[in-house]
């Protein structure tokens, strides 16, 4: 990277500006506009990702503030908060969505590579997602439009998780009544592939359509689930394996939708002994390794958390239905070009680390590999060795 470019702009530069003006053309994004682009609103909003700026206002201030650097943060227009709300309000989400997109390709070519930790899958080179969703809150008062209870509003934003790299493959944004279960209906299955959700997705005609699209799925049974067993495979009980068992349906609508055998894992977690039953399709992996995959599924609840957390999309600087799309997509763009310069430049720290910095150094002019190399920090979960415990007073 070029020492002279401030570090906002390297992150920045991660992503193709002729792809991101090629969504804009699609959508016609930059008609009557005589100043303050849709590159200038979409870098503004990136900054206030990074920074975790608190309003439009902040967001005024911070840029209007520093007006010699906007031209080198790629800022061409100024940036006024009437100026910023506006284009958050008219301009189409959908130019922001499908930049994202793009960065989804890039980002899953470069931790295509990246192993999960399960030797089976690795060796198989196979793709694993995790698929869940989560609810965004808003104020029912101020977004009526997303109203989804009688005193509550809100957005749902349902997330295929690829395991390698923790990349959001596909996202769909609904209202937030939308039944998780539903976006199964919108997945685009690829053969060969392992699909691990949990039991909320559970509807048995549409895991068939699955299994007659060649792909693999893992999540756990529902209570009160009617099957019979056809088969038992020996399992080494010291690893917490129950059984390993081939079933088939016996109930009255899941017999008539799921005609084909499923299998069964039951595994008896040590800390808890809480006995966990898992169903798969697949009758080649071994038990443990269905059990395990189950496990990762939690990467996908940990990405909704870190990016609620990080991110802006708890709070929003517009209210209209546009404008939130807009500012969900351009959270979701910020951490794929965090997560793709991480990778390219070959930085060790992880991605909170990572935001921390650049929160504070967006306008340093020091190459990202230096910047945070130079960064010292105790992990999370590490021992402070000199931190007096409570009673130790």
């Amino acid at each position: 990277m070029n020492e002279g470019r401030m570090a906002f702009s390297q992150v920045m530069a991660h992503g193709s500006r002729f792809v991101l003006d090629r969504c804009i053309r699609r959508y016609d994004g930059n008609r009557r506009i005589r100043s303050f682009s849709v590159r200038d609103q979409y870098l503004a909003m990136s900054f206030a990702q990074l920074t975790d700026r608190d309003s439009l206002r902040d967001i005024e201030a911070c840029l209007g503030a520093v007006p010699d650097k906007l031209y080198h943060l790629g800022i061409r227009g100024a940036v006024a908060r009437s100026t910023l709300a506006d284009a958050n309000e008219k301009r189409d989400w959908r130019i922001f969505a499908d930049f994202a997109r793009r960065l989804v390709v890039e980002a899953r070519r470069l931790y295509v590579s990246e192993p999960l930790g399960l030797e089976e899958i690795d060796q198989r080179e196979r793709t694993v997602y995790a698929l869940d969703a989560t609810t965004i809150d808003l104020s029912l008062s101020v977004f009526p439009w997303a109203r989804f209870r009688t005193t509550k509003a809100g957005v749902k934003m349902h997330t295929l998780l690829d395991l390698r790299g923790s990349i959001p493959a596909f996202t769909w944004i609904t209202e937030a009544r939308l039944a998780a279960v539903r976006i199964l209906d919108a997945l685009v299955t690829e053969p060969g592939s392992i699909y691990v959700f949990d039991r909320g997705f559970i509807d048995f005609a549409r895991l068939h359509r699955l299994t007659s699209a060649h792909a693999i799925f893992v999540t756990r049974a529902k209570r009160g689930m009617r099957w019979e067993r056809i088969h038992s495979r020996p399992v080494d009980r010291s690893t917490g394996l129950v059984c390993d068992q081939t079933i088939r349906l016996t109930g009255t609508t899941s017999a008539l939708d799921y005609p084909s055998h499923l299998r069964r894992v039951a595994f008896r977690d040590a800390e808890t002994g809480k006995k966990l039953d898992f169903l798969t399709n697949d009758f080649t992996l071994g038990a443990l390794t269905v059990a395990e995959l189950y496990r990762m599924r939690w990467q996908v609840e940990l990405f909704f958390k870190w990016i609620k957390q990080h991110l802006r999309i708890k709070t929003f600087y517009g209210t209209s239905s546009n404008a939130v799309k807009s500012q969900i997509w351009i959270a979701i763009s910020v951490y794929l070009l965090v997560a793709i310069a991480r990778k390219r430049l070959g930085i060790e720290r992880d991605l909170y680390t990572m935001l921390q910095i650049l929160s504070v150094h967006p306008f340093e002019k020091t190459p990202l590999p230096q910047l945070f190399s130079a960064a010292r920090y105790t992990p999370k979960d590490a021992a402070i060795s000199n931190q007096l415990r409570l009673f130790d007073l």
